[in-house]
This record gives structure tokens, C-alpha cells and sequence, in this order.
């Protein structure tokens, strides 16, 4: 019986990085699925556009002008596998823009659990909108409507742009964004004005004067699944940009809960040194950003086959946060499940709950460059700053 995909299976099939170009209308993205799709110049570009939305969006008159950028957009979130966090997340991202928003979140009536084969669903939603993020059960489903719309392009038919809301078995290229702009954010990476704390970095510098500003030349140690977290392997693509980037990989020994091949092998080409680990104990103390991610305790899980005494060699406690540095950066893409006890909460390293609010800006301003406007987002600030 042919798959629903099976009209597209030899793109899929292909390396990453040969389908990119089918991503691009001329130089700019049209639809968002991967991390190889960024550079550093887009990174810089985005981040600074990030950093513009959250300043504009605090005053109201040019909270008003950025509703009024994309007003006469449409968005849809097709959220059919659940994730509260980023659904509202993309939705504040929209809303800030003036973009209006519908939803499917209704499991049982979504195309997931029917008989209609899923592009027909997606290509009937596309009369809807301008834009349709997807997160769904069903693997390669976003790349495979965003190749539909293309087709829909080449037959002067409508056609709208797709973002990929993350799913365990692809990718999360908006997550990684967001965890690499609160990197940068933590660093200094930028004007001083764009930041909450102007002065911490600086601070940072006269305690370490050899850390140097945003990503580059730090250690970062990963732990926990990293096999089936996707977050994890599209913030580690995009660190790829940067230089001087050391990565340390800490998980249960389980073969699923590891990096996948694929993944260590684009590190290995883009001369990132790497190395694997069973206990936080051995690089917490290297750790310039340390991410955590869940261990699940779904009994069908590859965990289930985990001693509790392999999950806590990956969990951070008290006493490992003591031992980190003291400028070092703590983040989670949520949910947790124990790995990071809520005590360390106020522990001023911990940037998790700073990372999710940072969301909202870094989703707006991919949407923003998805549609052409930051440029226009960059003219209010302007003017904004010299009125």
C-alpha cells in the first residue's frame, strides 16, 4: 500500500543540505524546517530583528505599529500533536505581528487519527491562510506540505509559507533559534539598549576577561535524551556557525538516548570537538551553557530500560550547580520530569524561564522575515529611538 508521503519520497530521502534550495523563493526562506538553513549572517540578522520586537512591543504606540505590519496576514497552528508551550508561544508571535490565528488542536477530528491522507487536509487548510505551523504525530509532515506548496507555486496555484513547530523525530529549528538568541542574550551579543540587564555581561568581562561575547569559544554540555530531542540537534547545527564551539554529550548509555550517528557526524565535518559521557560529573565544571533536557518516564521509552542510578548521573542537583562556573548559563526546552529541581529556580544561572519568554520575540521575528517586514521592523525602531 503506498505511504502518504510516497509522491515525495525521493526528496526526503535526500541529504539536508541538498534541500535547501527548494526552502528559498531567490535568496530568502520561504518555509522554516531545518537548522542548515541558517547562517551566521541570517543568525546576526535575526537576532537583531528578535531583539527590536521585544523592545518595540513594550511601549504602546510602536506596539501598535508592529500590529499593523502584518495585519492583513493569516496564520494557522496546526498543533496535532500537543505542546501548550509552543502553541501559545507561536500565538503571542502572531499576535504581536497583528497576524489573526486559527488552530487545530482537536485530536480525535484531526486528520492524524482519519482516513483523509494528510496533504489533501494541509492543502484544503492552505485556502485559510498566509502561513501554517505544524507540529504533528505524523514525521516529515511539515517538509512534505512545504514541498507541496511548491508544487503549488510551479502551477500558479496558492501556496503559503510552512514552519516546521517541532517534532521529536524531525527537527525544532524554531526551539534551536530561540536557545541560541538567549545565548547570545546572556553574552552580550548585541547593543546594550536591547537588553534587560545591560550591564551583565560587562560585569561578566571584568571577572573573565578572555569570555568572549555571544557564542563563540564556549564549552556546551548537553545532557540527558539526546537522542529524541530534537531541540538539541538544531541548536547544536547552529552552533556549527560559530567558532571556538566545544560540545560535551552526557546520557544513559542506551543507544537512543545518545546523539544519532547523523548528527555526530555533522559535527565531526564542520570540526566541532565533540565527546560522550555517562555522568554530568564529568564536564559539569567545563560547562559554559549547559542545556538539560527530559528523560522520559514513559514506560515504552528507551528510559524504561535505565537504572534510576544512570537517570541521576545525568540530573542536575544542588550540589553540581555548585560546582559549575559562576557566569555559566543553565537551559531546559521544557517539559521537565526531575532533572532540574525547582530549587535551582533562583539560582541566578538558570535562564530557562527567561529562554521560554524569549520565544515570543524569536518566533516573531522569523515570521517577520518570512514575510519580508524586518526592515520595516527596523525603521520603527529607529525612528523610535531617535524621537
Amino acid at each position: 500500500m503506498p505511504t502518504p508521503f510516497e509522491r515525495y519520497q525521493w526528496r526526503l530521502d535526500r541529504p539536508s543540505t541538498r534541500k535547501l534550495p527548494d526552502l528559498l523563493v531567490g535568496s530568502r526562506p520561504k518555509h522554516v524546517l531545518f537548522a542548515q538553513q541558517y547562517d551566521r549572517a541570517l543568525l546576526d540578522e535575526l537576532g537583531r530583528t528578535a531583539d527590536r520586537i521585544r523592545v518595540l512591543s513594550q511601549k504602546s504606540s510602536t506596539a501598535a505599529a508592529l500590529r499593523n505590519l502584518l495585519a492583513h496576514k493569516r496564520a494557522l497552528l496546526y498543533f496535532a500533536q500537543p505542546s501548550t508551550r509552543s502553541f501559545l508561544s507561536f500565538t503571542a508571535s502572531c499576535q504581536l505581528l497583528g497576524m489573526s490565528t486559527s488552530e487545530i488542536r482537536d485530536l480525535p477530528l484531526s486528520q492524524d487519527h482519519g482516513e483523509e491522507p494528510p496533504l489533501d487536509a494541509l492543502r484544503l487548510m492552505s485556502s485559510y491562510a498566509d502561513l501554517i505551523v505544524i507540529r504533528s504525530t505524523v514525521p516529515k509532515l511539515a517538509e512534505c506540505s512545504a514541498y507541496l506548496m511548491n508544487d503549488m507555486d510551479v502551477l500558479n496555484r496558492r501556496s503559503v509559507h510552512v514552519v516546521d513547530g517541532g517534532l521529536g523525530g524531525d527537527e525544532n529549528p524554531t526551539q534551536g533559534l530561540i536557545d541560541l538568541f538567549t545565548i547570545r542574550w546572556a553574552f552580550g551579543a548585541g547593543a546594550p539598549e536591547d537588553y534587560g540587564f545591560p550591564d551583565r555581561f560587562l560585569e561578566l568581562q571584568q571577572r573573565h576577561p578572555e569570555l568572549l561575547p555571544g557564542p563563540d569559544g564556549k564549552t556546551y554540555v548537553f545532557v540527558g535524551d539526546l537522542g529524541g530531542e530534537s531541540a538539541v540537534r538544531s541548536l547544536c547545527i547552529l552552533l556549527t556557525n560559530f567558532t571556538g564551539v566545544q560540545m560535551r554529550f552526557v546520557s544513559p548509555p542506551s543507544v537512543e538516548l545518545r546523539i544519532q550517528p547523523e548528527l555526530r557526524e555533522w559535527l565531526r565535518s564542520r570540526g566541532i570537538h565533540a565527546t560522550e559521557h555517562q555522568s554530568l560529573d564529568e564536564a559539569i565544571e567545563e560547562a559554559d551553557i549547559l542545556y538539560s533536557t527530559q528523560i522520559s518516564s514513559d514506560p515504552s521509552s528507551p528510559v524504561s530500560q535505565v537504572t534510576a542510578q544512570q537517570i541521576e548521573a545525568c540530573s542536575l542537583t544542588p550540589e553540581r550547580v555548585r560546582r559549575m562556573k559562576d557566569y555559566a548559563v543553565i537551559l531546559h526546552p521544557f517539559p521537565r520530569s526531575g532533572e532540574i529541581p525547582s530549587v535551582i529556580d533562583d539560582d541566578p544561572r538558570a535562564l530557562y524561564l527567561k529562554q521560554a519568554r524569549n520565544g515570543t520575540w524569536v518566533r516573531a521575528a522569523v515570521i517577520a522575515y518570512l514575510f519580508g517586514v524586518e526592515a520595516a521592523i527596523q525603521e520603527i525602531h529607529d525612528a523610535s529611538m531617535h524621537g
